[in-house]
């Protein structure tokens, strides 16, 4: 690891890459969301972020609008510049062919097919390379695309929106709305900065739920809706599957199950995913996440329910936490945002850091993230 001593223009320009970097989240999968800034003698002369589809990417964006100022520039990029070719050349050799003096990198990429290569071609062509620059912030902006590379799954996020003492429901089942319209909103929000959502069965049975961006100007940002439902139960005539050829509805299920009610969502346009149950006929949710990593998720957002959220909190499967908080109570009989799951000692527990708490008009936001 390069510790350069940087600037606080060098800080300035980077933060405005991570920026621009996360204008692609959500929507540039199976690539990583990346930013890109280039500066010649201290003007911004070329921007750039991942474009939806994962291409072009951040660096050949910039630098098609730098044009010949490029040359002589420093750049700006939150990951190692890719060095391998794949639908596009390598973003390390268009920097090289541009003429640009110093790159300034983030973070690296631990892509077997990167991992140091791309930092290596540029230094090769005798451009000074500094790495590190705001790596933290850098990293959790990449979070979902590094998980995906180093642990064969997403990053996953799970949203909950609850009374003050942690109720999903009343007795009877009553849940629409606990919070307002501005946490509602922002829930919204998270949909369009993730690749997909995801919820139980149960919630997908009792809310029919349609699970898209609907965010004015936003509405082509809805991503995957996946549904765990290891017997098919999900109704043919759900909105669900009723919209799966507009956006992709994936169902994931326990291998071996009925043929004809698989052939039935295929011909409705939903796609299968068949997961090995364990030893004890369960579906793993590592399995689950496993396969949708290898279909190129990096985020996942987990919008319910109680079972659901509490099996990935059994497998300590939750890396964000966005929690929502309506200032009422409901009180024990009502359903609790996390079935039990058998834990007995204090520190087996998952672990949470607060890392963001706001007003999201009468309700409260928190942020959580994961203590590895």
């Amino acid at each position: 690891m390069t510790h350069a001593h940087f600037t606080a223009d060098d800080v300035a320009h980077m933060r405005a890459a991570l920026s621009l970097a996360s204008r692609g989240l959500g929507r540039c999968w199976p690539n990583p969301a990346v930013g890109c800034v280039i500066v010649r003698d201290g003007c911004v002369v070329g921007r750039g972020w991942t474009q939806p589809g994962g291409r072009p990417h951040a660096e050949t964006v910039a630098l098609a609008q730098a044009a010949g100022a490029a040359e002589g520039a420093t750049a700006y990029v939150t990951l190692e510049p890719c060095s391998h070719v794949g639908k596009t050349p390598p973003c390390a050799d268009a920097l090289v062919a541009a003429g640009v003096a110093r790159v300034v990198v983030a973070i690296g990429d631990p892509d077997p097919r990167v991992s140091g290569r791309g930092i290596a071609r540029l230094r090769a062509a005798g451009i000074a390379v500094d790495l590190g620059l705001l790596e933290e912030e850098a990293g959790l902006v990449t979070e979902g695309f590094l998980r995906r590379v180093t642990e064969g799954r997403p990053m996953v996020t799970l949203k909950l929106a609850t009374t003050l003492d942690g109720r999903i429901a009343t007795k009877a089942h009553e849940s629409q709305w606990i919070t307002g319209p501005v946490a509602r909103s922002w829930g919204h929000g998270l949909r369009a900065t993730h690749d997909a959502i995801m919820v139980g069965i149960g919630t997908a049975l009792a809310d029919d739920p349609e699970l898209t961006c609907r965010l004015p100007g936003l509405e082509d940002r809805s991503p995957v809706r996946i549904v765990v439902d290891s017997r098919l139960r999900l109704p043919l005539t759900s909105r669900l599957v009723r919209d799966a050829r507009r956006v992709p509805v994936w169902v994931a299920t326990l291998a071996g199950g009925d043929a004809h009610r698989r052939r039935a969502y295929q011909d409705c346009g939903v796609e299968v995913i068949e997961i090995e149950p364990d030893a004890g006929g369960v579906m793993p949710l590592r399995a689950v996440l496993a396969a949708l990593g290898g279909r190129g998720l990096t985020r996942v957002l987990v919008e319910g329910g109680a079972q659901l959220a509490a099996s990935l909190f059994k497998e300590d499967l939750v890396d964000r936490l966005e929690w929502y908080r309506a200032a009422k109570v409901i009180g024990g009989d009502g359903l609790a945002a996390a079935q039990g799951f058998g834990l007995e000692r204090l520190d087996g527990a998952p672990r949470f850091a607060c890392v963001d708490v706001r007003a999201a008009g009468d309700d409260k936001a928190e942020s959580y993230r994961r203590i590895e």
